[in-house]
């Protein structure tokens, strides 16, 4: 494997902010970090206040300790990644070797994300804030920043493996660790191991594809004639 690199691509400086994109529809909380600053302290972005930079987000009652926001550079940031699963922020730390989230509510079942990484990185649940109390779950992440990689021929880190980690109990914590600057994590999902938002169920794409072919018929019927 290519040596790792630092997830911030030094070309770019520019700080980009872009509206959160909608999850609306999904049973699950999906965190894709979509709205957050370069470099961006995620803060209370997800819990009812603001980011470092000032950003807000929806109020989940997710807290998060020193994680950043970093945004593609092809999308106006210096991050040096691609074929992020939700373009064009993901999550990432620089303080420590590992970072923490809270749920004072807590959430059940499962935990999951999508995450790319230079070296060996980790991921644990627990039932206390802060990464206290019992440890419900957890997993191992092998090092898959730059494996056949395929799309998007701009950023190291350009592959991206889902994880999911279910377990019994309530848990009000995520600790993710890893070296410094050489792991990155997006669409950060609570409640099912499967990452990321729920594919559009057959009935919806029914419904759309029906109200396009009245659009159509619509459109067909008011078409003058040359002559």
């Amino acid at each position: 494997m290519p040596e790792a690199q630092s997830l911030i691509n030094p070309a770019k400086k520019k700080v980009f902010s872009q509206k959160r994109k909608e999850t609306s529809g999904s049973p699950y909380i999906v965190l894709d970090f979509e709205g957050l600053g370069n470099n961006d302290p995620i803060n209370d972005f997800y819990n009812g206040g603001l980011s470092g930079q000032g950003n807000a987000g929806v109020n989940y009652g997710i807290e998060f300790g020193t994680a950043l926001g970093k945004i593609d550079a092809d999308a106006g940031g210096n991050g040096n990644f691609a074929n992020e699963p939700s373009p064009s922020t993901i999550m990432f730390f620089l303080s420590s070797n590992q970072v923490y989230l809270n749920v004072a509510a807590g959430f059940t079942n499962a935990f999951s994300c999508f995450y790319t990484a230079g070296y060996d990185a980790s991921i644990e649940v627990y039932d206390g804030l802060n990464g206290t109390g019992n440890l419900l779950g957890s997993a191992i992440l092998p090092a898959n920043g730059n494996n056949n990689c395929t799309g998007d021929p701009n950023g190291w880190y350009c592959n991206w493996d889902p994880v999911g980690i279910t377990f019994s109990g309530t848990a009000k914590s995520v600790v993710f660790g890893g070296n410094t600057d050489y792991v990155g994590f997006d669409d950060v999902t609570f409640g099912t191991p499967n990452p990321g938002p729920p594919p559009i169920p057959l009935s919806k794409w029914s419904l759309l594809f029906g109200v396009l072919l009245i659009a159509v018929f619509i459109g067909i019927r008011f078409i003058k004639r040359i002559a």
